[in-house]
């Protein structure tokens, strides 16, 4: 029998609001309304892939595959473990990611360079040495390039598997082109700029990439240990075999995956496709902002 109508409204509603509350935090209207309804230039032109991928719901998988990926650079590791809340203050750390790859990709060019300031000026106090007595800076022109690639990679990846619109190889190269301004931004060096170059920049990195205490201890919370309700601890497993499947081969050995995730690796990708799919679904019911004013041009 199906469900009445009604009910499944509010119960989309309710995911809708549930699911931009936790990505966006508690003042997620306001943020929307900042992002998307003030007038003035943007970085991007409306037709930019970077618009396309950034709005897709792949991009929850993208974005946990980033982090575990990202986790792999033991510098890098060390400096996240130590000075940004990973266990402590996950949410909020989701978060301050999210709303800058809001601001970045649809805000205006004011607010764009001004959360690029406010980052820089977070990135300048961390420092310190990891456990073996490598000294790092989160300013670091090498390690900011490992995060931007790893994202970029991940971002791609996951859009271009669980997208709606899969983009052609000229779209590939625009996104990894438009991911490159907002990572010269932050002062990253060298960003790629196609979708060849960011193969090989992965690449580059790869001797310097191992698993570690920190970085598995990370696989595990991520995977297994989220902070969220009971009834979510489903779905959010299917996203997680996503997520690992999505990786690198090399990228997944070295994270050991725990069991319950290894269990559901078979079931990654219609697993997948069926959790982009609810969020999407969830996500139509939240209000558009005065979608008028995101014709701005660049």
């Amino acid at each position: 029998m199906p469900w009445p109508t009604p009910y499944l409204g509010r119960l989309r509603e309710r995911a809708g609001e549930s699911l931009l509350y936790r990505v966006a935090g508690p003042e997620a209207h306001q943020k929307r309304a900042r992002i998307h309804g003030t007038p003035g230039p943007r970085w991007f032109a409306p037709d930019r892939p970077v618009r396309l991928v950034h709005a897709d719901a792949s991009m929850y998988i993208g974005g946990l595959a980033a982090l575990l990926l990202q986790s792999l650079h033991p510098t890098a590791m060390a400096a996240v473990a130590a000075h940004s809340g990973f266990q402590g203050d996950p949410w909020g750390r989701l978060q301050r990611t999210s709303t800058f790859l809001a601001v970045t990709t649809f805000g205006t060019s004011a607010d764009a360079e001004r959360a690029v300031v406010r980052v820089r000026e977070v990135h300048g106090r961390i420092q310190g040495r990891t456990d073996a007595g490598t000294p790092y800076s989160a300013s670091d022109p090498h390690l900011l390039a490992w995060v931007h690639v790893a994202e970029t990679e991940c971002f791609l990846r996951a859009y271009q598997r669980y997208g709606r619109q899969p983009l052609d190889p000229s779209g590939e190269d625009g996104y990894v082109a438009d991911m490159a301004r907002v990572a010269r931004s932050l002062g990253a060096e060298h960003p790629p700029e196609t979708r060849a170059e960011l193969t090989a920049r992965l690449a580059e990195y790869r001797p310097e990439l191992r698993a570690t205490r920190e970085s598995r201890d990370a696989a595990r919370y991520l995977l297994s240990h989220p902070p969220l309700p009971a009834l979510a601890r489903l779905p959010y497993g299917f996203l997680a075999a996503a997520a690992v499947d999505l990786l690198p081969t090399w990228a997944e050995d070295w994270l050991d995956p725990p069991p319950a995730t290894r269990v559901m690796l078979p079931l990654a990708r219609p697993g997948g496709r069926a959790i982009t799919t609810t969020v999407r679904w969830a996500m139509s019911s939240v209000p558009p902002v005065q979608a008028g004013l995101r014709k701005d041009p660049a």
